[in-house]
């Protein structure tokens, strides 16, 4: 069977996609402050078709459960900064150190 057939049914019935929160902007960008720590960790990624996201993960969690904090489409330092200023002031609070490599596009979060 094709796993296309079964892709929009599952979108629509059993994978409750119409009631999920983020679902209006997840295609530029997705949050979970609740998995923010104290060690943040930027870096970039290439996904499908060619397109960069830049990755912000809680280092505690070492890539398992609760490590993905937020997912920015592209990779400029303005758009990744617009988004983790929508996390709460209080859990910005937690924040003692954030990483990332010195990429050009980065350079401007300095």
């Amino acid at each position: 069977m094709d796993g296309k057939q079964l892709q929009q049914p599952y979108k629509d019935h059993i994978g409750d996609y119409k009631d999920w929160n983020q679902r209006t902007y997840a295609a530029e960008w997705l949050m979970y402050p609740e998995n923010t720590g104290p060690y943040l960790s930027i870096d970039e990624t290439l996904l499908c078709n060619g397109e960069l996201y830049s990755i912000v993960i809680n280092k505690a969690a070492k890539c398992r459960k609760s490590s993905l904090v937020a997912v920015v489409k592209g990779t400029q330092a303005s758009s990744v900064i617009e988004v983790l200023r929508k996390i709460p002031i209080h859990i910005h609070g937690k924040v003692r150190e954030v990483t990332l490599d010195l990429s050009v596009s980065m350079a401007a979060a300095f």
